[in-house]
Formats: C-alpha cells, sequence, structure tokens
C-alpha cells in the first residue's frame, strides 16, 4: 500500500519523527502488555519512602516506599485507553456533523451549525470540570466521553467547510448521477477526501484528552481509584513531595512522561502531515 511505503520513507528520512514514531509505540506497547508484565506491590514500607534510584527502584520510591518506575508503566494504560476513545468520540461525531453540514446544506446545515457554535462559545474547561465532579466516575468510557463534549465542534467546522468545496465537484456530481445515497456519498466519496486532516486531528485529539484528563485527576476532580499519571503527581502532591526531600523523582516522573509522550505525538505527527502533502517532506 503507497501509503505505508511513503511513511517509511518519510520515517527515514526526517529522523525526528522516527524517534517520535519509535518512543508511541513503545508507549503503545507499555499501555498494552506492562500491567501484564509489572506489578505494584501492596507492601508499604514507610522507611523506603522518597527512596532515590537503585538497582531495585530504578526511579526511586514514593511516600509509601512503593516503585515509582512500576506505577509509570502500569499507569499508562489508562490514561491512554481514555485519550485514544476521547479522540475516536471527537472524530467520529466532527466527521459525522461537518460532511452532512457540508453535504446537505439547507435548514440541516443551519441547525447542525447552530448546536456547534453553541458548544463553540461555551468555555471548554469549565465545562469539562462541572461535568466531571457531577458524574464523579473513574470508568474510562465514561471520562473520554467527557472530555469529548467540547472537543469536537473545531473539527466540525473544518471538515464543514472542506465538504462545502467538494460538493460541488466532478466526482460528487457523478455519484448523484448514478443515484447514490446520502450515506454513500458521504462515506465513500467525501470522507477518503477529508481523511488526512482526520488522521493529524485525531493524533492531536489523543494528546489534548491525556493534558485534560490529567488535569481532572489533579485537581481532585476525578475520584483517585487505581494508577495513572494523574493521580500519581495529585499524590504527590498532596502528600508533600513538593517539600520532601528525595521526592522530585516520585513528583516529576509522571510529567516527564507525559511530556515525551506529547512531544513523540507532534513529531510523529510531521510524518502524516508529510505523506498526505508532498510539499512538506524533507529531502
Amino acid at each position: 500500500m503507497r501509503f505505508w511505503s511513503d511513511l517509511r520513507r518519510i520515517l527515514w528520512n526526517d529522523k525526528p519523527a522516527l524517534v517520535g514514531g519509535i518512543i508511541v509505540l513503545i508507549y503503545v506497547l507499555m499501555a498494552i502488555f506492562g500491567p501484564m508484565l509489572v506489578h505494584i506491590s501492596s507492601v508499604q514500607n514507610a522507611s523506603d519512602a522518597y527512596a532515590g534510584p537503585s538497582p531495585q527502584h530504578l526511579l526511586g520510591t514514593d511516600a509509601l516506599g512503593q516503585d515509582v518506575l512500576a506505577q509509570i508503566i502500569v499507569g499508562c494504560r489508562p490514561i491512554m485507553i481514555v485519550g485514544v476513545v476521547s479522540a475516536v468520540i471527537t472524530v467520529v461525531v466532527g466527521v459525522v456533523i461537518g460532511l452532512v453540514s457540508g453535504y446537505v446544506g439547507g435548514f440541516t446545515d443551519s441547525a447542525l451549525m447552530r448546536v456547534t457554535d453553541v458548544f463553540l462559545t461555551v468555555p471548554g474547561l469549565p465545562l469539562i470540570i462541572m461535568i466531571a465532579a457531577i458524574v464523579h466516575t473513574t470508568n474510562p468510557l465514561v471520562l473520554a466521553l467527557i472530555l469529548s463534549v467540547t472537543a469536537w465542534p473545531g473539527l466540525a467546522r473544518a471538515i464543514r467547510s472542506q465538504a462545502l468545496s467538494l460538493r460541488s465537484s466532478d466526482f460528487i456530481e457523478a455519484a448523484r448521477l448514478q443515484g447514490l445515497g446520502l450515506g454513500n456519498i458521504v462515506g465513500r466519496q467525501l470522507l477518503p477526501n477529508v481523511g488526512p486532516y482526520v488522521a493529524i486531528h485525531f493524533l492531536l485529539g489523543i494528546t489534548g484528552a491525556i493534558y485534560a484528563q490529567v488535569g481532572l485527576f489533579l485537581l481532585g476532580i476525578a475520584p483517585i481509584s487505581g494508577t495513572n499519571w494523574g493521580i500519581m503527581i495529585n499524590l504527590a502532591m498532596s502528600q508533600g513531595a513538593l517539600y520532601t526531600p528525595g521526592s522530585a523523582l516520585y513528583l516529576f516522573s509522571p510529567m516527564a512522561a507525559i511530556v515525551i509522550l506529547q512531544v513523540a505525538f507532534v513529531f510523529f505527527s510531521r510524518a502524516l502531515d508529510s505523506v498526505f502533502n508532498p510539499r512538506l517532506r524533507v529531502q
């Protein structure tokens, strides 16, 4: 398939994008297999609190003497699940509304865009915080739904603009003359033409959802249950890691894990940009 051959060639020529792709792959594998291979000990040993790096604890320990690296690995899965599911929901809602609105036009376009405008004008972060505080759940699907509430309108607007420019194209006119229905035209004719934009937005949507959910856990709005990077930062702050000697790794390790993943997504998205837009390719 040409897409994969182009992607391999671009990654080989664009070393930052290649490094980003490798890091993203490592995080994906860590999310899938990490909890199967690494377990967080239930034994609490206050005498080992905030111990520094050692062969037994490469990133030191937390306030309860438990291994920080194990928590980083195990906490990757819930963060990635919510990020990916939220991005999927955002893309599906935004693309469907944008394509239908742009292609159908008329009253349907007007109605869908007025709804979109309402969500665009609502302050996103306060709304997410309010909903999360009311729902107060750790269910990944529910968290993903909450985070996607205000994430889709911008994508819907952008997709609508592209659909408006495509609906008078020759291939769309030909599809109409063949008697193809709305679903066929939108799904098979318009959707492939907005695919590049959707792919980039999907990656960036994952990064935004990760930041947002970590913020909810850091603020204590989402219940503290299980292990993920946001909960680790929350516990580090609440357990006085800012003021305790030797606790720096416990506080900054989850922050570093988040930043590294975000940077990797940004670098890897460069490769996708280049695949879909040959003018951007590194020679």
